[in-house]
This record gives C-alpha cells, sequence and structure tokens, in this order.
C-alpha cells in the first residue's frame, strides 16, 4: 500500500518540473516575440520615417533649385537697374556741368549788365550835357527874335579877313550843332539797344539754366526711382540668400536625420537578432529539459516496480531535482539589450553621470533640448540604457558641429524607440555600431564645441535625433 503513494509523489515532482520548465520557457518566448514584433515593427516606421525624408530631401532640392533660378533673374534684374542707374548719374553728372556753365554765363551777363548800366548812367550824363547846351542854343536864338540870321552875322564883317573869319564861325556852330544832334541821337538809339540786347540775353540764358534745372529734377527723379527699385531687389535677394542657407541647412538636417535612422535600423536589425539568438538559445534548452525531464520520468516508471526502499531514494532524487528549475536570470529573457533599466520613481533611463544639474530643459534664450551637469574634464559618462551607439562625433556632419565630441546611442523601451546624446566630451571610449549596456561607461565629459564651461549636455529624443531637435523631451521625466 506504500507504493502508490511513493508513486504519486514521484509523478506529482516530476509534473512540477515539466510545468514550471514549460511556464519559464513559454513567458520568455512570448516575451521576446513581443519584442521581436516590436522591433519588427520599428523598423518599418524607421524606414517609413526615412522614406518621408527622401521624398521631403527632393522637395527641398526642388525648392533649392527654384531659389537659385529666382536669384538668377533678380540679379539680372539688378544688373540692368544698375546700368540705368549709372547712365542716369553720368546725365546728371553732365547736367550738373552744363548748369555750372549757364550759372557762369548769367554771372558773365550779370556784370556785363552792370557795366551798361554804368555806361547808360554816362550816356545819360552827356545826353543830359547835350540838352542842356542845345536848351541854351534854343534860348539865345529866341532871345535874338526866334531865329539866328547868319547872313546878317555874315554881311556884318568890317572886312575881307573878318568875312572869311565870320563864315567859318557860322559853318563851325552850324557842323557842331548838326554833330551833337546826331550823336545825340545816336546815343539814344545805343542805350536802348544795349539795354534790350543785354535783357534779351539774360532772359534767354536764365531760361537755358531753368531748362536745365528740370532736366536735372527729372533725372534726380528717375534716380530716386532707380534706388528704391534696387533696394527692393537688393532685399529680395538677401531674402532669396537667407532662404537658400536655410534651405541647405534644412536639407543638411534631413541627411543627418536620414542617417541617424538609418543607424538606428542597423541598431533595431541588431536588437532583433540578439532577441531572435537569445530566444533559439531558450528554445533549445526548453528542447533539451523536455528530453531530460522524459528521461526522468521514463527513470521513474521503470524503478516503480522495485522496493519501496528504491522508490524512497527514487522520490529523493526527484525532489532533489526539483530544485534543479532554472532562475529568472537565466531563462527570464534578461540579458543585454532584452529588459529595460530598473525604474526608479518611474524613470526608465539612469542618470549619465554622477554630477549636480547647472541648466535644465526649457526655454533659455534660445531653447534648451536638454540637461547639463557641471562636472570636471574626465568624470566617466554613462549610457543611460542598454542599446546600441549609432552615432559618434568622428561621423556627425555640420549640422551637429556645435555639441563637440558628442555620442547618439539608441535604444527599445518598452516598445518605444529612444536616442540619447552626450555632448562636449573630452574623449569618447565607444564606436558606431557597438552595443552597449546600462551604466556602462561611453566617455568622459569635457568642454569641446560650443561650450562655455566643463560640462555635460544630455539629450533625450523619442525616436530619432532630428536637426530641429523636434523629438527631444525633458530628460527629468525619464529619469531615475
Amino acid at each position: 500500500m506504500r507504493k502508490f503513494p511513493v508513486l504519486l509523489s514521484t509523478i506529482v515532482a516530476a509534473s512540477t518540473i515539466t510545468l514550471s520548465t514549460t511556464s519559464i520557457s513559454a513567458q520568455s518566448t512570448g516575451d521576446l516575440n513581443k519584442k521581436i514584433d516590436e522591433l519588427q515593427q520599428q523598423q518599418k516606421e524607421l524606414e517609413q520615417k526615412r522614406n518621408n525624408l527622401q521624398s521631403d530631401s527632393q522637395k527641398t532640392d526642388k525648392k533649392i533649385n527654384k531659389n537659385l533660378d529666382k536669384q538668377g533673374a533678380v540679379e539680372k534684374e539688378i544688373n540692368s537697374i544698375d546700368t540705368d542707374l549709372q547712365a542716369t548719374l553720368k546725365q546728371i553728372s553732365t547736367k550738373e556741368s552744363e548748369i555750372t556753365k549757364t550759372n557762369q554765363q548769367v554771372e558773365e551777363l550779370t556784370t556785363q549788365i552792370e557795366q551798361l548800366k554804368k555806361e547808360i548812367v554816362l550816356l545819360k550824363e552827356r545826353i543830359k550835357k547835350r540838352e542842356a547846351l542845345l536848351k541854351d542854343r534854343l534860348r539865345n536864338i529866341q532871345q535874338n527874335g526866334g531865329g539866328m540870321k547868319y547872313i546878317e552875322v555874315i554881311l556884318g564883317s568890317k572886312s575881307f579877313g573878318d568875312f572869311i573869319s565870320r563864315s567859318s564861325a557860322v559853318n563851325t556852330i552850324m557842323d557842331q550843332d548838326k554833330s551833337i544832334m546826331e550823336e545825340h541821337q545816336a546815343d539814344k538809339i545805343a542805350v536802348e539797344k544795349n539795354k534790350v540786347d543785354v535783357e534779351n540775353k539774360k532772359t534767354e540764358v536764365v531760361q537755358k539754366k531753368q531748362s536745365l534745372q528740370n532736366q536735372k529734377q527729372d533725372l534726380v527723379a528717375l534716380k530716386g526711382q532707380l534706388d528704391n527699385q534696387l533696394s527692393k531687389k537688393e532685399t529680395l535677394m538677401a531674402s532669396l540668400k537667407d532662404e537658400h542657407k536655410e534651405l541647405e541647412a534644412y536639407k543638411v538636417s534631413v541627411e543627418e536625420e536620414q542617417e541617424i535612422l538609418a543607424r538606428q535600423a542597423e541598431a533595431a536589425e541588431k536588437a532583433k537578432q540578439l532577441a531572435q539568438s537569445e530566444k533559439s538559445e531558450l528554445e533549445q534548452l526548453a528542447r533539451e529539459r523536455e528530453k531530460q525531464q522524459a528521461e526522468q520520468q521514463k527513470a521513474s516508471s521503470s524503478g516503480s516496480s522495485n522496493s519501496s526502499t528504491a522508490n524512497s531514494g527514487s522520490s529523493s532524487n526527484s525532489s532533489s531535482n526539483s530544485n534543479f528549475s532554472p532562475s529568472p536570470s537565466t531563462g527570464g529573457g534578461s540579458g543585454t539589450g532584452s529588459t529595460p533599466p530598473s525604474q526608479n520613481g518611474g524613470g526608465m533611463l539612469n542618470y549619465p553621470i554622477s554630477a549636480p544639474i547647472t541648466s535644465h530643459y526649457g526655454p533659455r534664450g534660445a531653447f534648451h533640448h536638454g540637461t547639463d551637469f557641471g562636472a570636471p574634464i574626465g568624470t566617466p559618462v554613462r549610457s543611460a540604457a542598454s542599446g546600441v551607439v549609432i552615432m559618434t562625433n568622428t561621423e556627425a556632419q555640420a549640422g551637429m558641429s556645435g555639441y563637440g565630441n558628442v555620442i547618439l546611442v539608441s535604444h527599445n523601451i518598452n516598445g518605444q524607440s529612444y536616442t540619447t546624446l552626450y555632448a562636449h566630451l573630452n574623449s569618447i571610449g565607444v564606436s558606431q555600431g557597438q552595443t552597449v549596456s546600462a551604466g556602462q561607461v561611453i566617455g568622459a565629459s569635457g568642454n569641446t564645441g560650443q561650450s562655455t564651461g566643463p560640462h555635460l549636455h544630455f539629450e533625450v529624443h523619442r525616436g530619432g535625433w532630428n536637426g530641429n531637435k523636434s523629438n527631444s523631451i525633458d530628460p527629468m521625466s525619464v529619469l531615475n
């Protein structure tokens, strides 16, 4: 009657081993299958993002070409306007020279007018004297009876010589009177003529000067229009050049993001291969255990016909073998990269360095996309979680030059990909494609790149890093 309980005990013990092993194996392979599925989904998402970025890059190239075409057209317009402007400036210079000459002519005519005024004054004085002399003559004539009786003067001669003298005197007086009248008339005509000529000439020159000034004003107005057009075109050109720089910078950013996505895909593939390898190992281990359990069950069945003492020994051995159940660390799928680091206080990442925080994530003039830890040069920097190094500064492009020596690590935590960034390092201890574990030293803090002092700049991005840092999150929200 003692054989049945012993046999039952042996069967129960064997069943316990089988159930325990099967349960652990199922749980571990299930977790790994889930992780493999998540990594495959992540790879699909990364591929889609890369395709989107490729399309975006092609669109950016078209925008750049269109921008360059606009720059070429505007450059031609600027050259044309500049040519017109130079011609206008030359015309303005010519008009200014003509105006200067006209001003000289006006000044010369003004001097002539002043001289003529003086001459007119003299002529007027001479005319005045002649008029006075003529008035005296006329007065004498009137006093002597209304007319000069030249014949009586001649006949009143006392001798022939006196006759001759009186005749000559009369002729002389008559010639003088005639000359005075002729000069008087000529002076009047000359004064009037000179006055009219000079005034006409001055009027002509003043009109010419006014015409030149009007032409100059038109040219100056044209120059103002050309200056305005040139200013607008130069402003447009500057805007196009700024746009070109932004497009080029964006293109570089897209290329960098494509490179990082490609490396994240490589990291996901590597993690998937590790998970598949671990899954294969677990499945192999499970098969070996099942074989061992089958052999134990067969040995137990064949031993049931032995004596109760033998059965007791077998039961004892079975009990001993039941303690062989693998520990979770062996069969639980917790190898490097298979489970996230411990989460204290809800965080999923470990602190990358032992140092005080000197600057937090958020607005700081320009937005600060990370957390700064003040640390002396050479302080060990550790990976915040297990993952794969996807980039170091030796391969970083121009868009990341401000980071100095930098490391980017890709992680897969609870089905979500993250990228951590460690910048301004003094030295780097890992290389692209290398697998790292949580807490592993990957470099040393420094003061490289655009840094104002020794510190570690630490960023966390949900997904991949990009030039706009649109995926960045506050590191303090995920640190332990």
